[in-house]
């Protein structure tokens, strides 16, 4: 995920989903789609194309006898500290509406800030809004 940071003014968003295991109230996170040629990628916006990134989560669905789960979403914004915009608050709210697990969102600033939320209820909670030392 770190080769996606927007650290560049060239650098469009990118983004993809989070696959992983839950194990009681844990997410294990494994793996992450990486940006597609079929998703949009502009500066400011970033829209996944469903058809690959569904394709590798019932892959791995499969593989893992149907126990490795879509966990959430991570992108990328152009900020120092980034944060949800109310697009993204709305396509979550979507996503949760449809899922009864707690669900794992993730962005990725130009360095290294990440603002990690999860759904509790069906509401978006900010968990983390720091720098990280991990590389994702």
């Amino acid at each position: 995920m770190d080769l996606y940071r927007q650290d560049e003014s060239h650098k469009p968003e990118a983004g993809g989903i989070i696959l992983g295991y839950r194990r009681g109230a844990h997410l294990h996170v494994t793996q992450v789609t990486v940006p597609q040629v079929e998703d949009r990628r502009h500066r400011h916006e970033f829209y996944r194309s469903a058809l690959h990134h569904q394709q590798v989560a019932q892959k791995e669905w499969h593989a893992s006898g149907q126990t490795m789960d879509y966990l959430g979403d991570w992108h990328t914004h152009p900020e120092l500290h980034p944060s949800p915009s109310g697009l993204d608050l709305n396509e979550w709210k979507k996503i949760c509406r449809k899922r009864t697990h707690p669900m794992l969102f993730m962005i990725l600033g130009i360095r290294g800030d990440i603002w990690v939320g999860l759904s509790i209820s069906r509401e978006i909670i900010c968990c983390v809004t720091s720098e990280s030392e991990l590389s994702f």
